[in-house]
């Protein structure tokens, strides 16, 4: 087993890493739409925070030599579901169309930082 913690996540001195690789298998924490480095959410909204999510998710892909590619399955928490597809137009964009991870949504209340959309993945070591 083989834990990784990115620069960031060791400068906020946050209880846990970012991911942890078993075998070929990579789980990677929920990431949600903060700026990297801070615990401030992106401003803007559920699209900002959709994006900023995306790109955190993929630092954290890339720091443990993956992409977006390897991504077998996400798992998708929104502060509220009439947000839904505000979230999937900026998620499916971090995809190529025939690489789309299996995924699950669903509605939930009080996502850590008050943040909109917190998402958890699940990637393959090819």
């Amino acid at each position: 087993m083989q834990r990784f913690v990115t620069p960031d996540m060791k400068d906020l001195g946050l209880p846990f890493c970012a991911a942890v690789r078993v075998g070929d298998l990579l789980y990677l924490s929920g990431a949600l739409g903060n700026v990297p480095g801070t615990l401030r959410l992106a401003e803007g909204g559920m699209a900002a925070q959709a994006r900023q999510t995306m790109e955190n998710v993929g630092a954290v892909l890339r720091y443990c030599g993956l992409g977006f590619d390897d991504v077998v399955k996400c798992t998708a928490m929104l502060a509220d579901m009439s947000e839904w597809s505000a979230f999937n137009a900026i998620y499916a964009g971090y995809f190529a169309p025939d690489r789309l991870p299996a995924r699950s949504a669903f509605g939930c209340n009080g996502l850590a930082l008050g943040a909109r959309v917190e998402l958890e993945c699940l990637a393959r070591y090819p």
